[in-house]
């Protein structure tokens, strides 16, 4: 048995070695001038570079703003007409695996666990917010969640583990509402709101690519907001029983405004990335870095172009990142300081996975993910 394990090891150890290959190739690829960026799904043929390779979902009709990214064959897909797609295949093929009567929602966020088991959130006032889990692939859904209170409104929902997660409201009765589960998503119960500082007038979540609750670690938890007078960052250490709040530099004061997206490595370094989502709107200053855990932020020196809805660091990187939006995608190689654009196609959402892949979708029916 020892010997079997041995080698099982070994084989892990080199294909984590060729992806890593793979990996660093691509990111020196995709650090080609910005000139050179290219629309969605037209690779550089004479440079090999880097790109988006698209997956043809089959649904143009659907906009995706919910990506689960599980390895590099599989990747599950959330967004309109209640539609949720597997694959299991790199985005050869991809299942409809829609909940059974779910066509009048819209899914904007998924969190999947393997390529059995995952949990869907949709939004909306009232009972348009739900959660549904799987555990065979999508072949059944069970409801586990159903908001029953008319000032709600979830956005988003992230978990720490298989088991404990949590789901994120607007504010109810001036703070916002967060739910908890323990059991890896089939029953939810709303904490204490004693925990939650009081919101700002107008404040808010966006639910435009489920990245604006995002967790590191088995306790730490982050909520993006706008909207207010201020894009604040709010941070739990204690999986959502208690939260701080600080001011980020990415301008708010209007309801189209803020931070739409958070992305982790560990516990104290992080990205912010938003803008005004509305088009043809300028977005200056529309990035953030925090080095301590979301106490501070400071402002990007070189932001994005554009608003920008995702964000997600490259697998097992200190220092490089993605951001995705409407207008296109930016890398960054300093940790958030700096971004330029790489691609000019439109997405909402990105994620990357521990074995060297990354998986981006949007409108469309779009769903990509890097290739070389």
């Amino acid at each position: 048995m020892r010997r079997l394990g041995s080698t099982r090891r070994r084989g892990r150890a080199n294909r984590l070695a060729a992806a890593g290959v793979v990996c660093g190739a691509a990111l020196a690829a995709l650090t080609v001038p910005a000139a050179e960026a290219r629309p969605l799904g037209q690779p550089d043929a004479g440079r090999g570079g880097a790109h988006w390779a698209v997956k043809d979902t089959g649904t143009p009709q659907t906009r995706f703003r919910g990506l689960a990214a599980v390895d590099r064959h599989t990747a599950w897909l959330a967004g309109t007409g209640g539609t949720v797609l597997r694959t299991t295949d790199g985005g050869a093929s991809w299942r409809n695996v829609s909940p059974p009567g779910a066509a009048g929602l819209e899914f904007r966020d998924v969190q999947a666990f393997d390529a059995r088991r995952a949990v869907v959130l949709a939004i909306g006032e009232g009972e348009a917010s739900r959660v549904y889990r799987t555990d065979d692939g999508g072949t059944t859904w069970t409801e586990s969640f159903r908001n029953t209170d008319p000032k709600a409104f979830y956005d988003c929902l992230a978990f720490f583990d298989r088991w404990h997660g949590l789901a994120l409201s607007d504010p109810v009765d001036g703070r916002f509402r967060v739910l908890s589960t323990a059991d890896g998503g089939r029953t939810w119960r709303v904490l204490p709101a004693d925990g939650m500082p009081p919101a700002l007038d107008g404040e808010a979540g966006f639910a435009a690519s489920g990245q604006c609750l995002v967790t590191s670690g088995p306790k730490d938890a982050w909520l993006a907001t706008g909207g207010g007078a201020h894009a604040r960052v709010l941070h739990s250490a204690d999986r959502g029983l208690t939260w701080t709040a600080a001011d980020t530099p990415v301008p708010a004061a209007d309801p189209a405004k803020g931070v739409f997206a958070l992305a982790f490595r560990d516990r104290t370094h992080g990205l912010a990335v938003g803008g005004d989502y509305r088009a043809g709107q300028s977005s200056p200053k529309a990035a953030a870095v925090t080095a301590d855990g979301g106490r501070t932020w400071r402002p990007a020196t070189t932001p994005p172009p554009a608003y920008r809805s995702g964000a997600a660091w490259l697998p097992h990187s200190r220092t490089a990142a993605l951001a995705v939006g409407p207008t296109g995608t930016d890398l960054t190689t300093d940790g958030g300081r700096s971004w330029r654009t790489i691609d000019t196609g439109s997405y909402d959402t990105v994620s990357c996975t521990p074995d060297l892949s990354c998986w981006a979708a949007g409108e469309q029916g779009r769903a990509a993910r890097l290739e070389r």
